[in-house]
């Protein structure tokens, strides 16, 4: 486990997608090149007002993964904490900003025979990656797009590149309706080793993964922008943390975390979203005796490693390679 690399870039270029997404083209301040990274991969941005969010990584039509600039997408969200409306309203072009060296959490799986991009909104953001990533190397791919109206389709411009159109499905709400997807009916039958990839609004996640209840688990990727409004990341029965590699164990309260816990002796593990979105808390352990409550691990990578923000044990020890 290591920490990011916290970068300095200068905000090269905004550009409004739709009447609620900018977009935020970010380079290195001196012309150098940024760490490259794989489709699926994010950054944290740390923005005006001590705000930090996590943001996909996104590509202008026909730009490479190692380009010189990234591109993130960013909703003004009308229930705002603080993070797309600093974003929105305080930052400009020629800005000086803080961002994490790339991660990724959500890759395309190089076992699968046939990807299933299913975006919604301003989850369109890595998928839209991922399909320009699979087209170049000639893969198997088709990419559903959701969105209420032509005007509130983002990145619309890299959408139109030939190397996308015969993969494209474009569901508007509020347009022709011969055109629109059927959820059910898309997901009904899983084709061997197809994969499916979701990124989007919770309802939209929901209602998506609600249609593909039957899938295999290890076939089912999302990348979620929040914790769903029940998903319980915090409070549970108090337990211990017995660390293998240091021969301690750490209690932990049933209102703690074991990142706190962890904290409060003196180790550190690094985090970011704290609602086991983006896998910076993962560290390998027992997985089998954790009581899961992370959205970015797979069941395989379950039995392994855990996300210390939000997960627990579901008896009294978990053990950690700590």
């Amino acid at each position: 486990m290591s920490l990011e690399r916290t970068l300095t870039v200068r905000v090269e270029r905004i550009s409004r997608e739709t009447p609620e997404i900018l977009a935020f083209e970010l380079a290195h301040p001196w012309g150098r090149a940024l760490p490259g990274y794989e489709a699926g991969a994010h950054i944290d941005v740390h923005m005006p007002g001590g705000f930090s969010r996590q943001y996909s990584l996104a590509r202008w039509s026909g730009a490479p993964s190692n380009a010189p600039s990234y591109v993130i997408g960013v909703k003004r969200e009308l229930a705002s904490r603080g993070g797309s409306a600093s974003m929105h309203e305080r930052v400009r072009e020629g800005d000086l900003i803080a961002i994490s060296t790339p991660r990724n959490t959500f890759p395309l799986r190089e076992e699968a025979a046939h990807h299933l991009l299913m975006a919604g909104g301003i989850g369109m953001t890595p998928l839209l990656a991922m399909a320009q990533a699979l087209a170049a190397r000639g893969a198997s791919f088709t990419l559903c797009v959701f969105a209420r109206s032509e005007e509130h389709l983002a990145f619309a411009g890299a959408l139109r590149d030939p190397s996308l159109a015969p993969h494209l499905r474009l569901h508007l709400d509020q347009g022709d309706a011969s055109q629109r997807i059927d959820l059910q009916a898309l997901l009904a039958d899983r084709a061997p080793d197809t994969h499916l990839y979701v990124c989007g609004p919770g309802g939209f996640m929901k209602a998506v993964r609600d249609a593909a209840a039957h899938w295999p688990e290890d076939a089912l990727h999302t990348e979620y922008f929040a914790a769903p409004t029940d998903a319980n990341t915090t409070t549970g029965l108090p337990f211990t943390l017995k660390l293998a590699q240091r021969g301690i164990t750490v209690p932990v309260a049933a209102d703690q975390t074991a990142v706190d816990a962890l904290h409060e002796v003196g180790i550190d593990i690094p985090v970011s979203c704290q609602q086991g979105l983006c896998g910076t808390c993962v560290v390998e352990g027992d997985g089998e005796a954790a009581e899961h409550r992370d959205f970015c691990l797979t069941g395989t990578e379950r039995r392994s490693k855990v996300a210390l923000c939000c997960s627990r044990a579901k008896g009294l020890e978990l053990v950690l390679q700590l």
